[in-house]
């Protein structure tokens, strides 16, 4: 029997009997597991989706999913993995496209850890909110950063390997207010500016550097007991204060 494809934002498809869509060029094992290294998903503009959870929250139908036991072995990224693996055509945004998509950003500057950048994509989403990632940050596509978004990679519009002031810059021309998150200075996170905005956040420990900083608008601290938070804690705070202004 045919195999059924992952629920997407249109009628689902059928796979053929190898986990091909009908009319796309088969992607073999061994192609699919090359695209656990950067250098090969850059070249074919492939990724990795691995997971029930994660391929159910596709918009974008899969090139191949291999779902028998022994192709998962040799695509997955997992030590011990079970779950179906799905092949993606790229899906990031120019830094245009994600100033005219939403009116929430969070740019994450030499946030290195997969699983932050993955998190803050899952915020994003939640909120209504799109991201931009620095160079520096750790991949979009880095399986790790795949899965810790649970899906929301293919939901919230995310732009990379953007320059910081650069975007900043353009984000403050397309009417977009800019704000540094400090660790240990700034206003409330209640003193954001309502409308568009950008809340550039740093790694934790390192932060953000001078010339970031310097070209946001305002600086906004989150209240902790702990020394700082993490990237992804800190964004998820910041994003849902500024959901929490257009509720109804």
């Amino acid at each position: 029997m045919p195999k059924r494809l992952p629920k997407t934002s249109t009628r689902p498809q059928r796979t053929t009997s190898s986990g091909r869509m009908p009319g796309l060029p088969a992607i073999s094992p061994k192609r699919a597991a090359k695209l656990r290294a950067k250098k090969y998903r850059e070249a074919e503009r492939l990724f990795l989706a691995e997971g029930k959870a994660v391929l159910e929250e596709a918009r974008s139908t899969p090139l191949h999913v291999f779902d028998e036991a022994e192709q998962i072995l040799r695509v997955s990224t997992l030590k011990t993995p079970s779950a179906p693996v799905g092949v993606f055509r790229f899906l990031d945004v120019t830094v245009d496209e994600l100033l005219a998509q939403t009116q929430r950003i969070v740019l994450l500057h030499g946030v290195q850890d997969p699983g932050n950048v993955g998190t803050t994509i899952r915020s994003a989403h939640a909120f209504g909110a799109g991201v931009a990632l620095s160079r520096g940050s750790a991949d979009l596509y880095n399986p790790k950063t795949v899965r810790a978004s649970m899906g929301s990679i293919f939901h919230a519009p995310v732009a990379r390997e953007v320059e910081s002031v650069t975007f900043l810059d353009a984000a403050r021309s397309a009417g977009f207010a800019t704000v540094a998150a400090m660790p240990d200075a700034g206003e409330a996170p209640k003193s954001m500016p309502a409308g568009p905005l950008v809340v550039c956040i740093g790694a934790e420990g390192m932060g953000l550097p001078e010339d970031v900083v310097d070209a946001c608008d305002e600086r906004v601290g989150i209240p902790s007991i702990a020394p700082s938070l993490n990237a992804s804690v800190a964004a998820s705070i910041l994003l849902y204060e500024a959901y929490s202004r257009v509720l109804p």
